[in-house]
Order: structure tokens, then sequence, then C-alpha cells
């Protein structure tokens, strides 16, 4: 990681929680299954994609050496946190959405699921 002038302990300090995060959340998500999987899935690397950004960034600027532009750099510096916000927010709606399984749909569980009416007391 010298070769573009980032010390290799800070790439480890900055792509090792969101890494982390993506083994854990994987691991979490193969166990137990939300209804939508594949939005979490999304929000995981998307989050690892804003952790890699400054060193993407850094990457574009030693290739075609246009990272003198003071404009370029501000909207590096703010794209960042932005798809760090969309990253949350994706995995936050994998679990708030509610499911779209059919009625009658195998439940979590292996069973079929069945509505459920309250008995008539009285």
């Amino acid at each position: 990681m010298e070769s573009i002038g980032v010390p290799w302990f800070i790439m480890v300090r900055y792509l090792g929680p969101p890494l982390f995060l993506v083994v854990v959340g994987g691991a979490l998500l193969w166990w137990r299954r939300p209804p939508l999987a594949g939005l979490a899935w999304t929000a995981l690397v998307v989050n690892l994609f804003a952790a890699a950004l400054p060193f993407l960034w850094i990457g574009v600027q030693l290739l075609t050496g246009e990272g003198d532009i003071t404009v370029i750099g501000l909207v590096m510096t703010l794209l960042q946190p932005a798809v760090v916000v969309l990253a949350w927010s994706l995995l936050l709606l994998a679990f708030v959405l509610p499911s779209r399984r059919p009625s009658g749909a195998v439940g979590s569980d292996g069973g079929e699921e069945v509505a459920r009416t309250p008995e008539n007391v009285g």
C-alpha cells in the first residue's frame, strides 16, 4: 500500500471494521435470514465500498493526475459520508420493510403459515 502513498496500517484501520461487519453481518444473514436479505447484503457491500472510497480516490488521482483540483477533493470528502448514510439506510430498510411473502407461504420454521382469527368468546 505504500505504493499509493498510504501506510498499510491506515488501510487496516479504515477497512478493518467494515470488513468485520461484512463477515459478522454475513454470518448473521446466513443464520437468521431477514425478509429482505438481498437489501441487507447490498447495505453491507455499500458500507465496505464507502470505506474503500478514499483509497480508490487516491488510486484515481495517481492514474489520472487530477488530484490537485480542490472541487473534486471536496466532492469526495462529502461523498463518503453520504455513501455510509445510504448503506445504513438500506440496512435499516431491510429489517423494517414488511416481507412480501404471499399468504399461505412457508414460514421460517418450515410449516405453512395460517392466518389466525380470534375466537368468539362469549
